[in-house]
């Protein structure tokens, strides 16, 4: 595995920020790191990037340790903070050139690599602009510049998507997702939950410093599934809609394993008793019956669900 955490545990005054947490994810693997406020997952995040270090337990990258070798850890690692430091006075190239060159990364290759970081990230069109005039999106893609620029293996995400609008939100997260093709490992912090469900393949809870869970989104599902499972059912748009969505609730009631459907604007919401397993034959059934069906979605696996079941809401 390329990143390992284990046993880590941090604490200051009065707090134990990290209390005692492993988990690991691979190389093209994104992995969510989800939990409330103060749970401790900068923490982490900082020690995983050699920016603070732990009383007991250790972090490895590519079987290097980030107390024993940070030095090399450091080449292996892109971090991006929740936050880029301001400098008034330096330009986004500038800003980029800096850093290649604080990993002593010399010409030719420092200028091609530049280049190629602010393609990625499309900042050409903004290369001689100072730091202090972009706006917050273009803020955080020269963040990602910074952290790419050294070519790492691990690219760590502390609230990437924070004070972002939509369109640039979708836009960082086809570059998480191209980086990840690459086979790069993204270890990413977000309280954008439905968003970041799509976008990962594993997650990892934290609550009050402590695992509460941690594995593939389909793994956590199954170990925490209940017999019932939540669905709802959206019928294709007609004038007739409301008259329709009714008569297809009438008829859930009459479908044995369907409990409490219900009408919620636009869509059906029901629960089935058996879960996943009974999905296909209502599913049919409702088809043969001749309901107009567009989507029929099972809420099991949704992320927003996964975290009201496992966190409590606790804060340090």
């Amino acid at each position: 595995m390329l990143v390992e955490i284990k046993n880590l545990v941090r604490y200051f005054p009065h707090t134990r920020a990290v209390n005692n947490i492993s988990f690991g994810f691979d190389k093209g693997q994104i992995f969510g790191f989800v939990g409330p406020n103060g749970a401790g997952k900068t923490t982490t995040m900082r020690i995983l990037a050699t920016l603070d270090q732990p009383q007991y337990g250790d972090c490895f990258v590519d079987g290097y340790s980030v107390t024993q070798y940070p030095e090399k850890v450091r080449k292996l690692v892109g971090f991006m903070p929740d936050s880029l430091p301001m400098h008034n006075d330096i330009s986004v190239r500038e800003y980029v050139d800096f850093y290649a060159r604080a990993y002593n990364i010399k010409n030719p290759a420092r200028n091609k690599i530049v280049n190629e970081v602010m393609d990625f990230t499309d900042l050409h069109v903004i290369a001689d602009k100072t730091l202090n005039a972009l706006s917050k999106g273009m803020k955080q893609r020269v963040s990602l510049a910074r952290a790419l620029v050294h070519e790492p293996k691990v690219l760590i995400l502390d609230e990437p998507a924070n004070g972002l609008d939509p369109r640039a939100r979708v836009q960082m997260r086809e570059l998480f997702k191209a980086l990840a093709d690459n086979g790069m490992a993204i270890l990413i912090s977000s309280h954008i939950l439905t968003e970041l469900g799509e976008l990962c393949s594993g997650v990892v809870f934290i609550e009050q410093g402590r695992l509460l869970d941690a594995g593939t989104i389909s793994e956590i599902s199954q170990r925490r599934a209940k017999a019932s499972i939540e669905a709802e059912i959206r019928l294709i748009r007609s004038d007739d809609l409301e008259l329709k969505l009714k008569q297809l609730s009438m008829r859930l009631l009459e479908i044995p394993g369907v409990v409490n459907p219900a009408v919620s604007r636009d869509h059906v919401e029901l629960t089935l008793e058996d879960g996943e397993s009974s999905a296909v034959a209502i599913l049919r059934q409702l088809i043969n019956d001749g309901f107009p069906i567009v989507d029929f979605r099972l809420r099991n696996n949704q992320l927003e669900d996964l975290f009201m079941t496992i966190t409590n809401g606790n804060v340090q």
